[in-house]
C-alpha cells in the first residue's frame, strides 16, 4: 500500500508538471529543470505514431539497452514496452535527452559528416549525397589518427563479436603421414668366403627361419685354407720362433677362418678337411644361396642374417611441415594389419634431402619389435608430435587474420574499442597459434566476427588516406 501510495503522489507530480509544463510552453513562460524535460518527453511521445502489427520484441520502459523476447517486468515491478512491427527499431544510438544537446551521443560528440562512398567532401550538419545516402557522422575520439576503431554496442551485439583474453599455452600439434616398416640397416650380416671354397654341408636352415648366434650354417673346404693351416701346424710342431707361429695364425685370420677353428687346429695338431661357419648374430635368415657340393667364389654371399628385434619406420613429411618435426620427437605408429595396436618410438633421423617428386623429407624412426610381429615393407600410420613442452603466448586460431604477407589481431580495448596489431606467429596446432611478437600475455584479442572490425578499420585508414585535412571542418 506504501508503495502504491507513492507511486500515486509521484503520478500525480509528474501530470501537475506536465500540465504546467505545457501551458507554460502555451503562453510563452520558460521552461526549466523538470518541467522542460517532461515538456519534451510529451511532445515527442505525442509526434511518434503508435506502432501497428505483431509484437516483435519488448524493451525497457525506460529505453534502455535492454531487451527481451517475451512478456518480462523491470526489477521495480514496470512491463516492458511492446516494439511492434511497423516501428523503426535501432540498436545504435538513443534520441536526445533534453540534457544532452543535438549532436551530441552520451559522452560522444558528432564532429562532422563523411561522405558515405568514401569521397574528400564532409558537412557539418547531416546531408545526403547525389544518390540519396546519408552522411556518415564522425564522432570525436574516432578521427585522431589512430588505428582504434570505436564499434557500437548495439552492433557488437548483433555481429557476434567475442573476445579472450591471452594465455600461456603448451601449442603442439600431430603430424600424419604415412611410412613402411624396414629393417634396421646396422643388424644385417653375410657369411662369405674369402678364397675359391666347396660346400660339404648345408645346415638345415631356409630362408626365413629363426637362427641364433654361434649356430651351424655350412662346411666348406678350401685349398688356400688347407694350406695355410698346414703351415700353421708345422709351426707349431717344429717349436718355430713366435713371429713364425703369429704369421701363419695371421694368414688364417685373414681368410677369414673363424677363432673356434683356429683354436681347433691348435688343440688337436690337425688340419680340418673342412672349416665349420657358424651365424654371427641371432636373427632371420633373409637369404641362403649355397647348396652342398657346388664350389664358392671369393665374396661369395652364402647366407644374409639380421636381427628383427628393433626396425625402422620411414616416414614421409611433407615439406611444409618438416620445420615442425624435430629429432626425438615422440611418435606414435600404427599397422593396418594389426587392427588396435600401436607402437611407441621417437625420431631418430631426418634425411637431408627432399624429394624432387613428392616434395618430402623421409624421416626415420626407430620402434622394438620384439615380437617379430612387425615385418619389412608393412604399411604404417605415423604420428609425429610437435611443439614445445614450454608454454608459450598464443591465441586461438581464430585470433589470427592472415592476409598473406602480415597478420593481424584485434585488441579489445573495451567499451567497443578495438585495435588492430601486427604479430608474428609461431607454431600452430590444437586450435591454438604461437604469437611471438605484438601481444603479450594478459591483453584481450577478438576471436570471432573479427574480419568485421579489421575491415572497419581498413575503412578508416583508406578515408583517412582519401580525405585531405583541408577537407575536415
Amino acid at each position: 500500500m506504501k508503495r502504491l501510495a507513492l507511486m500515486g503522489l509521484g503520478l500525480a507530480a509528474i501530470l501537475a508538471a506536465g500540465v504546467g509544463g505545457y501551458w507554460a510552453g502555451v503562453r510563452g513562460l520558460p521552461l526549466t529543470g523538470l518541467t522542460k524535460w517532461f515538456y519534451v518527453e510529451a511532445t515527442l511521445a505525442a509526434s511518434k505514431p503508435l506502432g501497428t502489427g505483431a509484437a516483435i520484441y519488448y524493451q525497457d520502459p525506460d529505453g534502455k539497452p535492454a531487451y527481451s523476447a517475451i512478456p518480462r517486468q523491470t526489477a521495480d515491478g514496470r512491463a516492458f514496452r511492446a516494439v511492434r512491427a511497423s516501428e523503426d527499431v535501432t540498436f545504435e544510438d538513443k534520441l536526445p535527452t533534453p540534457a544532452e544537446p543535438a549532436g551530441q551521443t552520451g559522452t560522444q560528440r558528432i564532429l562532422y559528416y563523411r561522405n558515405p562512398m568514401g569521397l574528400p567532401d564532409t558537412s557539418p550538419v547531416p546531408k545526403k549525397d547525389s544518390m540519396g545516402m546519408d552522411y556518415i557522422p564522425v564522432y570525436e575520439g574516432e578521427d585522431d589518427g589512430s588505428s582504434v576503431v570505436q564499434v557500437s554496442l548495439g552492433k557488437l551485439q548483433r555481429t557476434g563479436v567475442r573476445s579472450e583474453l591471452v594465455k600461456r599455452r603448451t601449442v603442439g600439434r600431430l603430424v600424419r603421414v604415412p611410412g613402411t616398416i624396414q629393417l634396421d640397416e646396422r643388424r644385417v650380416s653375410v657369411v662369405a668366403t674369402r678364397s675359391d671354397a666347396f660346400v660339404n654341408e648345408v645346415a638345415n636352415v631356409t630362408t626365413g627361419d629363426r637362427v641364433t648366434k654361434g649356430q651351424i650354417l655350412v662346411r666348406l673346404y678350401s685349398p688356400d685354407i688347407a694350406a695355410a693351416g698346414a703351415l700353421f701346424l708345422s709351426d707349431l710342431n717344429s717349436g718355430g720362433r713366435d713371429s713364425a707361429i703369429g704369421g701363419a695364425r695371421q694368414r688364417l685370420e685373414n681368410l677369414g677362418v673363424p677363432p673356434e677353428a683356429i683354436a681347433e687346429i691348435e688343440r688337436t695338431r690337425k688340419v680340418p678337411l673342412s672349416i665349420t661357419w657358424r651365424a654371427p648374430r641371432d636373427g632371420v635368415v633373409l637369404e641362403r644361396n649355397v647348396v652342398e657340393g657346388m664350389k664358392v667364389a671369393p665374396g661369395d654371399v652364402l647366407f644374409r642374417l639380421t636381427d628383427i628385434s628393433t626396425v625402422w619406420v620411414l616416414a614421409d613429411v611433407p615439406e611444409f611441415d618438416l620445420a615442425a618435426v624435430r629429432i626425438g620427437a615422440p611418435v606414435t605408429i600404427r599397422i593396418r594389419s594389426l587392427p588396435g595396436r600401436t607402437f611407441e618410438g621417437r625420431v631418430s633421423l631426418i634425411y637431408p634431402q627432399v624429394s624432387e617428386a613428392t616434395r618430402a623429407t623421409r624421416v626415420r624412426i626407430e620402434i622394438a619389435n620384439p615380437s617379430g610381429v612387425l615385418l619389412s615393407n608393412m604399411y604404417a600410420e605415423v604420428e609425429i608430435g610437435t611443439g614445445n613442452a614450454v608454454p608459450v603466448v598464443a591465441v586461438p586460431d581464430s585470433a589470427v587474420i592472415d592476409t598473406g604477407t602480415r597478420q593481424v589481431v584485434i585488441i579489445d580495448r573495451g567499451e567497443g574499442r578495438f585495435e588492430p596489431r601486427d604479430v608474428k606467429i609461431g607454431l600452430r596446432g590444437e586450435g591454438f597459434t604461437e604469437i611471438r611478437e605484438g601481444i603479450a600475455e594478459g591483453d584481450r584479442v577478438v576471436v570471432a566476427a573479427n574480419f568485421l572490425i579489421d575491415a572497419e578499420s581498413n575503412l578508416k585508414a583508406a578515408l583517412r588516406d582519401l580525405t585531405p585535412p583541408e577537407a575536415r571542418p
